[in-house]
């Protein structure tokens, strides 16, 4: 009896294999980066939603500390910088939100207990162009922000007519308080960034204290 001779794959089919194996690998691997790439697209989210609330935290926390000094304007908005006077430290502290091409920067002066220290400070603070050592990147991709004021059970634009404070006037013995609009009863931000509206109120203390 002839022992049956075994059959080898011929170039054919051994090059049909090859390509398909060719083909799941290929589609393996597109599988594979796709969720690589979901992956990194939600930890980067992830991230982004973590540095806003911490942002947001920050923000309220100097809107629960601002403090009339009588001295300089306790709040003020130009529609690009948000200056304020909070308590800080057993002082009296300046502290400028801003958006600059496309950057929102938190910048915050030392504490302060003389009110000559504090004036010639707030007038500094109107020279402020986004690069001193004190200010603080806080996020890139930030097309606008706005501020609101609340009065008389109504938000208006806080650079409406009456809603910003006159910078104080200077005499030979000093600075001299001047009189400055009455800080409002809560203020909301809206501030777009990555193309989402992100909108933000806040009440503030009676008086702001």
């Amino acid at each position: 009896m002839k022992a049956r001779r075994q059959r080898g794959f011929t170039l054919i089919e051994v090059l049909v294999a090859l390509a398909i194996m060719a083909m799941l690998a290929g589609l393996a691997w597109r599988g594979i980066d796709g969720m690589l790439r979901g992956r990194d697209g939600s930890q980067t989210a992830l991230d982004r939603t973590a540095r806003l609330n911490t942002i947001l935290a920050q923000w309220e926390q100097d809107l629960a500390a601002i403090h009339d000094s009588g001295v300089v304007p306790p709040l003020s908005f130009d529609g690009q910088t948000l200056l304020l006077t909070r308590t800080m430290g057993g002082g009296v502290a300046l502290v400028a939100w801003s958006l600059r091409n496309g950057a929102w920067l938190r910048w915050a002066a030392p504490p302060m207990t003389r009110t000559n220290a504090l004036q010639d400070a707030w007038l500094r603070s109107q020279q402020l162009l986004g690069t001193e050592p004190e200010q603080l990147h806080l996020l890139d991709d930030v097309s606008e922000w706005k501020v609101y004021y609340y009065r008389g059970n109504a938000w208006t634009n806080a650079q409406s007519t009456g809603d910003v404070a006159q910078p104080p006037a200077v005499s030979a013995s000093g600075p001299v308080a001047q009189p400055h609009e009455v800080l409002p009863d809560g203020i909301r931000m809206v501030v777009t960034t990555g193309g989402k509206l992100l909108t933000r109120d806040i009440a503030l203390a009676p008086h702001g204290s």
